[in-house]
């Protein structure tokens, strides 16, 4: 493998993407993976930027020609998955990549990547407290947050599957978990 990749994973409302987001902010030489996905932008979530959005037949056909390291079928009609293109594109300019992915794409990617990765599952206290962070979130229907919530205590199954299990109940102490794993992930 041409060079390291971070896997970060967690059910929907753990905090990942907070988490990544401070990553990316230290590490001027991480650079942040985009994956695809057949979901609408929620919010105001642009393509390219934080998902590449395609429509489910888009993403099936890109499928079918062998485009992707690993994709999920999360929900029915919502795949989510890693472009060959992308982690070209990063370890091209000699980058660490790093992915916000669902738990079952992290575990897909740790198996792609094996020793070259470093697989971190993020999980909440609880999923009651999954529960009011999604609300609070404010991006999703109740219905979309009941679907999640039930995914999550499946999703909590996945934990052991990954290197490290970090736990966030605490942001701030979590970000310096994070942290220091990256960091001797990096300099090992």
């Amino acid at each position: 493998m041409p060079g390291k990749v971070l896997i970060f994973s967690a059910p929907s409302g753990s905090g990942k993407s907070t988490i990544v987001g401070h990553l990316l902010g230290l590490h001027p030489e991480i650079e942040f993976s985009v994956s695809a996905t057949s979901r609408p932008p929620r919010g105001t979530e642009q393509d390219g930027v934080e998902y590449l959005f395609y429509s489910a037949d888009v993403f099936r056909a890109l499928v079918a020609e062998g485009k992707f390291v690993e994709f999920e079928e999360v929900y029915p009609d919502r795949f989510y998955g890693t472009l060959k293109s992308e982690v070209n594109r990063i370890w091209a300019k000699g980058h660490v990549i790093i992915f916000d992915v669902d738990v079952k794409g992290g575990v897909s990617l740790k198996k792609y990547f094996g020793e070259s990765a470093l697989s971190v599952f993020i999980q909440a206290p609880s999923v009651e407290e999954l529960r009011k962070r999604l609300i609070a979130r404010g991006t999703d229907t109740m219905d979309a947050i009941e679907t999640r919530v039930a995914k999550a205590a499946e999703e909590m199954t996945y934990a052991p599957q990954f290197d490290k299990v970090l736990v966030n109940d605490n942001l701030a102490t979590a970000l310096g978990e994070a942290e220091t794993l990256v960091n001797t992930f990096l300099n090992s």
